[in-house]
């Protein structure tokens, strides 16, 4: 490998952690997407939507995608000149989800056109441990292992803390952490493992798996205490816009989680939906959110709103606390 790689980047979230390893300098192209830390936005961008979801609703969206990889067609279109003049001896890319970047096959029709072949990093985590292990590879593909190494020890000394605050808590709510509401998701891979950790329960969840679709009737019969609005792909400006639409579903008042005022939209983009560096500071929301008695946030006061409609002076002296 040479001393200074030139990294190509087709994942926010390796975008990241490129960065957070001291690589932005040599972060020669990223996505449409990648928008941390701000810097990158002045990347060359060689990652496009095949779909214009800036115009779609949920259901749009779902749908075409659907549709499109029913049919074998990708949902990104690669620049493969722009990408061949930028020259990356690394590019780091995932197969772990058709819907979050491009495909093995347009990663392999992007090799054939290149004329000098990079190596290729596959980041393919479902849990937070094997975050933190793509973060391990990276320092050590990119000559950065004290500096990974350094961040890989800080996640564990925060995550021991979570594991700390929460030992002996003898309830745990009942929660409902939502990747999509038209139609509804569960969530999948490190968000369950979150909930877990923070001290609740998500039945519905699947931890170290892919999210699934769920009727709102097993929502209504899980009955849950607390429900986290993260809807993959949006910030918390875009997932407020979404939130009125949560509410008016059938019954959804008479959920506990809105009963008490536990209903909360997140920024899913930072915090939830990309495996990067600040999955830990998803975790840490996640206890907040959960167990406020137990764990504090220190983090934006913009990482989180509550959304649930207050009926009574009891939920309406929560929100103010």
């Amino acid at each position: 490998m040479t001393a200074s790689p030139r990294i190509l980047s087709l994942l926010p979230s390796a975008t990241e952690m490129i960065c957070a390893l001291g690589l932005g300098e040599q972060l020669v192209g990223v996505t449409h997407e990648c928008d941390y830390p701000p810097p990158v936005r002045d990347k060359p961008k060689v990652v496009h939507s095949a779909l214009p979801i800036e115009t779609m609703t949920e259901r749009e969206i779902d749908d075409a995608v659907s549709a499109r990889l029913r049919s074998g067609l990708g949902l990104y279109v690669l620049d493969l000149e722009l990408i061949e003049r930028l020259r990356p001896d690394i590019i780091v890319t995932q197969d772990l989800c058709e819907v979050c970047a491009p495909s093995e096959n347009e990663i392999a029709q992007l090799l054939d056109f290149m004329s000098s072949k990079p190596r290729i990093l596959y980041q393919t985590p479902h849990r937070i441990s094997e975050v933190l292990d793509n973060l391990d590879e990276l320092g050590r593909e990119t000559d950065r292992r004290k500096e990974a190494r350094a961040l890989i020890d800080d996640a564990h000394r925060r995550l021991d803390r979570i594991a700390e605050a929460m030992a002996g808590v003898r309830e745990r709510p009942r929660i409902f952490c939502m990747e999509w509401l038209d139609p509804i998701y569960c969530s999948g891979h490190w968000v369950p493992e979150m909930v877990r950790l923070g001290g609740g329960e998500d039945a519905l969840g699947r931890e170290g798996e892919d999210s699934v679709r769920v009727e709102w009737s097993q929502m209504l019969e899980w009955a849950p205490e607390i429900i986290v609005f993260m809807p993959c792909g949006y910030d918390l400006e875009e997932t407020l816009e979404r939130a009125p639409a949560l509410l008016s579903l059938p019954g959804f008042d008479d959920l506990p989680a809105a009963r008490s005022g536990r209903v909360f939209a997140v920024d899913a983009n930072s915090y939830f939906a990309r495996p990067g560096p600040r999955v830990i500071d998803g975790a840490e929301l996640m206890a907040h959110l959960i167990h406020p008695d137990r764990f504090g946030w220190d983090g934006r006061k913009d990482a989180y709103r509550r959304i649930a409609p207050l009926r009574t002076k009891q939920a309406a002296a929560m929100t103010a606390s």
